[in-house]
């Protein structure tokens, strides 16, 4: 897919930050989030909104190693829950203000292989976020509205973080083993193949031994680990084992 523009990924990430805050502020923090083991809602909006503040003090610090959470200004959600909305909505633009303040390619610390740009910050952090506020609305039984044209770029996202590598996962394809995942509504499709210990995508849609077709929404969905591999969402043909293999082998 062609990459989102900068301006278009900085909006999404306040309009996703936004609609996690509405959501939060309409619900039960206490909320169990069956996605995140054995977290409630609030401690889904505390991961989110310190992650921002965290992801904010690296790049502000120029940071070329990891920073501690504790050692990370406000990173906690405050105990008074009418101060939590403010806290919460502040955190999306420390984000953008911190790369705008230091140059968006300044070479900073990520949990992912080599130093990126700082921009680089800006659209991870708006898909920890969408990724989240997904798993918030199936723990509240709604339906998980993103914008297509945003899910499809976090499928390749995704993609790219397998890319990069990361004691996390395993790489998800065994030699000779190929995916296509095409989303049906915005016509991206990704021909991933495995590339020595890492992953490439292409466009060659005809020679993969598997093939995963959905919504862009729920192709998304399907790479976080947030639906199964049998989910009626999805058609599949080819090699049945392929997906099941990749979804335990990029497990969270």
């Amino acid at each position: 897919m062609e990459p989102l523009d900068t301006a278009v990924i900085r909006a999404a990430l306040r309009s996703e930050n936004d609609l996690l805050a509405d959501l939060y502020g309409g619900a039960d923090p206490e909320t169990p989030i069956p996605t995140c083991g054995d977290w409630r809602l609030k401690n889904l909006l505390a991961h989110v909104g310190g992650g921002h503040r965290w992801a904010a003090t690296i790049i502000v610090r120029r940071s070329t190693e990891n920073i501690a959470f504790a050692a990370v200004p406000d990173v906690r959600r405050p105990r008074d829950p009418a101060e939590v909305d403010h806290w919460f909505r502040q955190t999306a633009d420390a984000v953008i203000d911190a790369v705008d303040a230091t140059g968006g390619e300044v070479p900073v610390w990520t949990p992912f292989g080599a130093l990126r740009p700082s921009e680089w910050w800006i659209r991870r952090r708006l898909h920890e976020n969408t990724g989240h506020r997904a798993d918030a609305l199936l723990a509240l039984g709604r339906p998980v509205t993103i914008d297509p044209v945003l899910a499809a770029d976090g499928v390749e996202e995704f993609l790219s973080l397998l890319q990069m590598g990361s004691a996390r996962f395993r790489n998800p394809l065994d030699e000779g083993a190929s995916i296509l995942l095409r989303a049906t509504d915005t016509g991206d499709a990704w021909a991933v193949r495995r590339t020595g210990d890492s992953i490439g995508w292409d466009g060659d849609t005809e020679s993969v031994t598997a093939t995963v077709q959905a919504t862009a929404v729920d192709l998304y969905l399907l790479v976080l680990g947030r639906i199964p591999a049998d989910s009626p969402a999805l058609t599949l043909s080819g090699d049945a084992a392929v997906l099941p293999t990749w979804l335990e082998r990029t497990e969270f």
